[in-house]
Parts: structure tokens; C-alpha cells; sequence
């Protein structure tokens, strides 16, 4: 009997055996639908992974990582073999025995159900590593050089061969370039760093470009140079400045590098900004660009180059080409008056553009002579002194046409040297300091302020000329109350960037000031800040970290315009509605804890222009009574707002005077609106519909009597003022066949709605017929289109599209064509049409004479 264990030992294992794929097999029916199940939710992780990256890609510009392009292809293999998978299984299904539920092939049955337990597992597993990404994109790599925008420079050539020649010296790693203001030096600078962009010159890692200015704030150079870089929030963020530097010194002692310091006015340590030594073989080089030669030597520059003044026949040049021919040829005496007004800029650059474009009016002799003889008056013995530039500035200030003028010229004054002012909100500024008090309405005092910023855009240079007095702190640090004191006769005080003010033991006492803008980063009212405020006029601290207003705000008699847009204000304080002579309000992009004080609107007697574009609340705001108190208001013409419910959108166009004065709608929401009623005529200049999930269609009210969006030709004109619309999140809107009721359209943008198939849908409308109507869009300078995946069509039938700029098309697979044609004069101002490239392959072309007379303006956007 001692057979007997080893074969019961055996039998053993067999019976495990069969047992463990009998299992297999009857567990397979349930891992399968398991399979299906996962399967499905690692579909949606992919969806998930895809969206962040293709957000991250295209709005931030930045690259997948390795990891998730890798998971991104194993999780399509995964999706591709389990598919494979299942159809095999349901084809061995098939084959059971006759009558019974036994597979034909155990084996084979056998090995796929095993396998599908094991691509449970995979697939459980890639779902758990797309769900815990934390990162799915970085940065992309910095270009070594950016393009610097730049005209064709006039009598560069000599100094920049100068220039370029010593870059080229081994022996060279420092080169200075001064010369006096508006002689061309950042011209010069801009030249050579393009230089730098020719595929053939490859001998350095990378250029970076830094505007230092004045007064030299060393904690902007380091960032700027940072950005350059691309050094991590995690090495910089709450880093010292010696600890920023030693972190700048590090990558570049790694590179072959060349930096380029725009605008020095003193020696700056470069040392303390990070920059390594030059030399021991390293090969970097630094150009800098100054006013005066004593800057370079401080800066100890090996080289130094004089950048002069135009010769008389270049200087000639630029003036006529800044004339133009149709002034030069007005009258047979003015070229040679052109020439001796060109002589008196001194070839100076600077002064030859202001001059010319400050005569190329002027088409009678009479009026040359008369500014030759204003020239002349200013002294002009002195060569290459600072003074020739002042006078030459001096008569274009002198030329301007009235008092309103200068001050808005002299204004600008309050904002750092080489900061960008936005020009909508320059003319606000400009309007709450009562300087285009002649015009009565809002809008015509804006058109003038835009005329005027036509006439200051080439403004330089403020010194000499400034008749008051005004503080300007840009990136000071502390300031103590001593100095705070001292500002009692200040008539404007401007506030930016790293500046905070110590708290004074005495309320501050400010009798003369009429402005003050705040740019800081964080900023706290000292007690007492507004208790002596008697001639304030304006009030700016939009986008700062200001948390509270305090009530005492309420004191300011003589305030006109208050600006609090992009701040963190969580309430508003009920002193506001003392403020009786407030014209300007705006409360833009605020996240307000608590409610509007009642009755502070229609309190404000003067008010004008009222503001709160895309502000949150969450408390609830009464939006009826809010419109009825704005409707109280006597002055009330330039109202912006957000609205959410039906009831809203009615009482505001059936109010005239609150349909003439709205110039800004957001609609958000819209619950249980499946149509929008617009009557008109209306103000509105942007319209932005937002998640309004039940909105099918929008309809014209005009003169109480409907419009049909669809019938062409010559609908009436009823929203000749709409400038913009947005569309985003509208799921059950099918078209926007009422746009073309808006014939001045410039701005339009659509984005995420899963059903519309058409942006204008006519299917009855002839060729002939559209013909009489090309104004529809005839206006639109920018069209975006994004996640449209059933947009077919944006128009039916080719158009000129004589004002077309831009087009950004992405997610937009079903659009196959578009609205153009070869026949047509298309837009000479076209300038890019951005996509993915797969989409441009697939557009279906009715000419290939369109497709090549387009291709150039393509720029492809990277597909997921």
C-alpha cells in the first residue's frame, strides 16, 4: 500500500487543477462585465488626463511630461487590446456545445479567461496611475533669443557693424552704448539682439533682454532675468535677494550667455543681481545701454560706443518718411521747408519723429513757416546737450491744441517709465479728473480722450515741462510716516509695486491732493488715511491685495471717480452712498462676502458709469432692485452688469433708459430661459452669455414688433453699437442667426456647446441674394471657435471679410470649410489663423487657389 499516498498525492493536484480553471470559467461572465466596467471608468480618467493636458498645452503653453505621454499611449493600447479581447471572448461564446452552456475548447476558453482576469488587473492598475497625476505638464523650454518688434532703424549701420565686431572679440565680454535721449540706443540694443535669431548664429545659449530703467529696482532685474531662465517657484518663491542671485550665478556660470541692459541711469551692481564674472574662458557678454559715459565706467565696460546724432541726409530721410508724400506734395514750397524744419532737429531721431508727426497736417507753407519760426525760438547753440532734446520736446508740448490736452500729456507723469497704460482706462482716469468736463456725455468725452492718446502716443519724456507738483514711488520699499507727511502739498500721488507706507502715529493730512493711484502689491489703509482728503478727486486701487474699505471713505465730499475692480474687498461699506458727487464706480472682478448696503446705489446722485463685470457675490444680489435703483439715477449712462435670472433681463429692456445705458451684459445662468429676448435698439457693447444650460434661441424685440433672425436680405439694423460677443457653455444653442443684426460685430467667441452645428444657418437664401448683404460680418477683426465638435458651418455662402485679423479654431472636428472664397476680395489685414494641423489637412477646398492664398497665415496649435 505505499503506492497509494503518491497517487492520492496526485490526483490531489489534478483535482486543484481543474478546480482552479473550472473557477476561472465560471467566474468568467461576471470578470468580463468587471472588465467592461473598468475599462469604461479608464476611459474617462483618459478623457480627464487628455483635457488637462490639452488646457495646459494650449492656454499656458506648456509640454506633456514623459510619464503621462507614456501613460496616454498604453492607456489607447490598453483600450485597443481589451476590445480585442472582448471580441474574442464573444466569439468563443458562440461556440458552446449544442444545448448545453460547455464551452467546445476548455483550453482555449481557459486561457481567456485568464486572461481577462489578468486585464482586469492592468487596467484597475493605469486607472489608478492616471487618477493620481499630480503634474501632466511643464514649461516649455525657453527660446535662446525673443524677437524685439522693431522698424527699419535709419543711420545704425555703423555703430551696430561697431557693436556686432566686438561680440565677435574674445577679448571683449563688456561693451557700453550711450548717447543721449531719443538718439536710437534701444533701437541699436533691438537690432542686435535680432540679430541673434539668424539660424547661423549659434555661438551662445541664450540672450536675454532686461529694461532696467529708473529708478533701478534690482528685485524686477532679478525676476525679469528668472523668467528668462525658467527657475522654479520652489528655488525662488520666498528666496532672499543674496539667495536669488546665487541661483541666477548658478545656471549662468552653465551657459555662454549674452544680457542685454536696456536703459541704465546708474552703475548697477551686477554682482548683487547674480551675474557671474566674465572671463575665464566662459566667453558671455554684456551690452548696456546708458545716457552717459560717466555710467560707463562705472559699469567698468571694456568698450564703449557713441551713438550720434543722424547726418543730414539720413535725418532728412527719416523726417520725409514720417511726413508722407501726400503732405510733401501739397504745395511746391514745402519739401524745401521740410528740410530746413529737419535741420533744426539735430538729427535726433526722437525729435525727427515727433516734429514730422506733428506737421504732416500742415499742408499750406504758411503753417511750415509758421512752426519753423516755433522752433527757432527754443535755443539750439548748444550741441548734444540734453537741452536740444528738451526744446525739441518742449515745442511739441507747446504745439498741442488746448489746456485739456496738456494736462492729459502731463499725466502721464504718475506711471513709471516704460509701464503700459491701458488706454480705456487712461481716458476714465483722465474724465474722473474733470480734464474733458466739456463733454457732457461719457461717450464723447471718450472719443476725444482716444483722439488725444493719438496725438501723445509718442510722448517721451515729462521733465521741464511739469507746472505741478506730483509723487510718484515705484519700488521704493518702506515709506515712513515722516515722508508721508511731507506729501501735504502733493496735487497726484501714485503708489507702485513694492511699496508700503509705515503707519503713522497721526492721521496723515493730504489738503492739496486730488489723486491718488495705488498699484501695490498689498496694501493696507493707515488710520485716519481719508479724514483729511478736502480736494480728492479720483481714487484708483484696482488690482491690489486690498481687503477693507474703511467707512470713512464715506467723508469724501469731492471724490468723482473710485475704482476698486480686481481687488479682495469683501464688503462694501454703507458710507459709500455720502459720496454725492461720484461719478465713476467700478467694482469689476470683485468676490463679495456680503450684500450691496441697501439704497448705495441710487445714493450716489452724480453717478455716471457703473461697473461690475464678472463679480461674484455669495450673498445673493436683489438684481430687480438693483436695476431699479440704477434706473433712479438722473445721470446714469454707462451701466456694465451681470444678470442671472429672467425676470432681470425683462425689467432691464423694458426700462428705455436702462436699455440705452447698459454698454456691458453678462448673462449667467438664465434658469429657465429656453429664449432670449434682446429688444432693441440697445447700447450693448459686449454681450456675454454664459452656462446657459436651457437657452435654445435668441430672438429681436424691435420697436415691440419680432424680428426673424433667418430672413435675409436687409434685416434692420438693431445692435449697431455691439462690439463683442461670448458664447460659452450654451449647450442647447443651435445657432446665432441674430448676430446679423449687429453689422459693427468685431470680437466673437464661442466656446464649449456640444449641439450647435451652424454660426449663421440660411438655407433659403440664394447666392444672388447674399450678395446684396455682405455686410455681415464686415466688421469682425477676431473670431475664436473652441470645442465645437458639431460646428459645421459658419456661414453658408463666402465672404469678404474685409476686417478679419485673427482666427483660433480648436475641438472643432466637424468644420470642414471655410467661409471663403477666391472670388471674393478677402481681408488684406489677415494675420493668422491659428488650428490644430490635422484639422487644416482635413478642410475641404473649393479652389486650391484658396488653400495657397491662406496656407501662409496657418499657425498649427499641437494636437493631443
Amino acid at each position: 500500500m505505499d503506492f497509494v499516498s503518491p497517487v492520492l498525492d496526485i490526483a490531489s493536484r489534478i483535482c486543484n487543477c481543474v478546480g482552479d480553471r473550472a473557477d476561472h470559467l465560471r467566474r468568467l461572465p461576471q470578470n468580463l462585465k468587471s472588465l467592461r466596467t473598468e475599462t469604461e471608468k479608464l476611459n474617462n480618467v483618459y478623457k480627464d488626463v487628455k483635457e488637462r493636458v490639452e488646457s495646459e498645452e494650449n492656454l499656458e503653453k506648456k509640454k506633456r511630461t514623459h510619464v503621462v505621454d507614456g501613460w496616454i499611449g498604453r492607456a489607447e493600447a490598453m483600450e485597443k487590446e481589451v476590445n480585442e479581447l472582448l471580441d474574442r471572448c464573444d466569439e468563443e461564446n458562440q461556440k458552446k456545445c449544442f444545448g448545453t452552456c460547455c464551452p467546445r475548447n476548455c483550453r482555449a476558453s481557459y486561457k481567456l479567461a485568464k486572461m481577462v482576469r489578468e486585464k482586469m488587473d492592468a487596467v484597475a492598475e493605469l486607472q489608478s496611475e492616471g487618477s493620481n497625476f499630480q503634474e501632466v505638464a511643464v514649461p516649455l523650454p525657453s527660446p535662446h533669443v525673443i524677437e524685439r518688434p522693431l522698424e527699419k532703424p535709419v543711420g545704425l549701420d555703423s555703430p551696430f557693424r561697431e557693436a556686432w565686431g566686438l561680440l565677435q572679440d574674445e577679448q571683449v565680454g563688456s561693451i557700453g552704448i550711450y548717447g543721449m535721449g531719443g538718439v536710437g540706443k534701444t533701437t541699436l540694443l533691438k537690432k542686435i539682439n535680432n540679430k541673434f535669431l539668424q539660424s547661423s548664429i549659434k555661438a551662445f545659449d541664450i540672450v536675454i533682454w532686461v529694461v532696467v530703467s529708473r529708478p533701478t529696482n534690482l528685485e524686477r532685474v532679478q525676476e525679469t532675468i528668472r523668467s528668462r531662465l525658467q527657475i522654479p517657484d520652489d528655488r525662488w518663491k520666498g528666496s532672499e535677494e543674496d539667495d536669488k542671485a546665487a541661483e541666477i550665478c548658478r545656471i549662468l556660470k552653465t551657459k555662454k550667455f549674452v544680457l542685454l541692459l536696456d536703459d541704465i541711469w546708474e552703475p548697477l551692481d551686477l554682482l548683487r543681481v547674480g551675474i557671474p564674472p566674465l572671463g575665464d574662458g566662459n566667453q558671455s557678454k554684456i551690452v548696456f545701454t546708458t545716457r552717459s559715459a560717466d555710467v560707463c565706467g562705472g559699469m567698468a565696460a571694456q568698450k564703449s560706443i557713441k551713438v550720434e546724432c543722424l547726418e543730414e541726409k539720413e535725418a532728412l530721410s527719416l523726417f520725409q518718411a514720417k511726413v508722407g508724400e501726400d503732405t510733401l506734395n501739397s504745395h511746391p514750397d514745402i519739401p524745401k521747408l521740410a528740410e530746413m524744419v529737419a535741420k533744426e532737429c539735430k538729427g535726433l531721431p526722437l525729435a525727427l519723429i515727433v516734429i514730422a508727426r506733428a506737421t504732416a497736417s500742415a499742408k499750406t507753407p504758411e503753417e511750415w513757416e509758421i512752426n519753423l519760426q516755433k522752433l527757432r525760438l527754443y535755443p539750439k547753440d548748444v550741441a548734444g546737450t540734453e537741452n536740444d532734446l528738451f526744446s525739441v520736446l518742449a515745442f511739441s508740448y507747446d504745439s498741442l491744441p488746448d489746456e485739456a490736452t496738456k494736462s492729459c500729456f502731463l499725466y502721464c507723469s504718475l506711471f513709471p517709465e516704460d509701464y503700459q497704460i491701458p488706454s480705456k482706462h487712461l481716458i476714465q482716469l483722465w474724465i474722473g479728473e474733470g480734464f474733458l468736463d466739456e463733454y457732457d456725455d461719457i461717450q464723447e468725452a471718450r472719443n476725444q480722450g482716444g483722439k488725444i492718446i493719438q496725438m501723445l502716443k509718442h510722448a517721451c519724456l515729462l521733465e521741464g515741462k511739469k507746472k505741478n507738483k506730483f509723487v510718484v514711488k515705484d519700488g521704493v520699499g518702506l515709506i515712513s510716516a515722516q515722508e508721508v507727511q511731507k506729501w501735504k502739498d502733493a496735487q497726484r500721488i501714485a503708489l507702485w509695486n513694492e511699496t508700503y507706507i509705515v503707519e503713522p502715529r497721526e492721521s496723515p493730512r493730504f489738503p492739496n491732493t486730488e489723486t491718488i493711484i495705488g498699484r501695490m502689491k498689498r496694501f493696507m489703509f493707515p488710520s485716519g488715511f481719508f479724514t483729511n482728503m478736502s480736494v480728492i478727486r479720483v481714487l484708483d486701487f484696482s488690482n491690489i491685495e486690498l481687503r477693507r474699505l474703511p467707512a470713512e471713505i464715506g467723508n469724501l465730499a469731492t471724490l468723482q471717480y473710485l475704482n476698486l475692480s480686481g481687488t479682495r474687498i469683501e464688503y462694501l461699506p454703507m458710507e459709500l452712498k455720502n459720496l454725492k458727487k461720484l461719478r465713476f464706480l467700478m467694482l469689476d472682478r470683485l468676490s463679495l462676502v456680503g450684500p450691496l448696503p441697501n439704497q448705495m446705489v441710487s445714493s450716489l446722485s452724480s453717478l455716471q458709469l457703473f461697473s461690475m463685470k464678472f463679480s461674484l457675490s455669495r450673498f445673493p444680489i436683489d438684481e430687480i432692485m438693483l436695476l431699479e435703483e440704477l434706473e433712479q439715477l438722473e445721470h446714469i449712462n454707462d451701466i456694465s452688469i451681470k444678470l442671472k435670472s429672467i425676470q432681470s433681463i425683462q425689467r432691464l429692456f423694458e426700462s428705455h433708459k436702462l436699455r440705452r445705458s447698459t454698454t456691458f451684459l453678462q448673462l449667467e445662468g438664465g434658469w429657465g430661459m429656453n429664449q432670449l429676448q434682446l429688444v432693441s435698439p440697445s447700447c450693448i457693447k459686449e454681450l456675454v452669455l454664459e452656462e446657459c444650460d436651457e437657452l435654445e434661441e435668441v430672438k429681436i424685440i424691435h420697436f415691440e414688433k419680432q424680428v426673424v433672425p433667418s430672413k435675409f436680405p436687409n434685416p434692420p439694423c438693431c445692435f449697431n453699437h455691439l462690439l463683442s460677443v461670448r458664447i460659452i457653455a450654451c449647450n442647447k444653442l443651435l445657432n446665432l442667426n441674430w448676430l446679423i443684426h449687429a453689422p459693427k460685430l468685431q470680437y466673437l467667441s464661442i466656446a464649449r456647446s456640444e449641439i450647435i452645428e451652424k454660426v449663421i444657418e440660411d438655407e433659403r437664401i440664394e447666392g444672388s441674394e447674399i450678395e446684396s448683404d455682405l455686410s455681415v460680418f464686415s466688421r469682425l477683426i477676431c473670431l475664436t471657435l473652441r470645442y465645437l465638435p458639431k460646428l459645421e458651418s459658419i456661414y453658408e455662402h463666402p465672404l469678404p471679410f474685409p476686417s478679419l485679423r485673427q482666427i483660433y479654431v480648436f475641438g472643432c472636428r466637424s468644420l470642414k470649410k471655410l467661409p471663403f472664397d477666391s472670388n471674393i476680395c478677402m481681408s488684406k489685414k489677415l494675420e493668422k489663423i491659428e488650428g490644430q494641423q490635422e484639422w487644416w489637412d482635413g478642410l475641404e477646398w473649393n479652389d486650391q487657389t484658396l488653400m495657397h492664398n491662406l496656407t501662409p497665415f496657418f499657425q498649427p496649435i499641437r494636437s493631443l
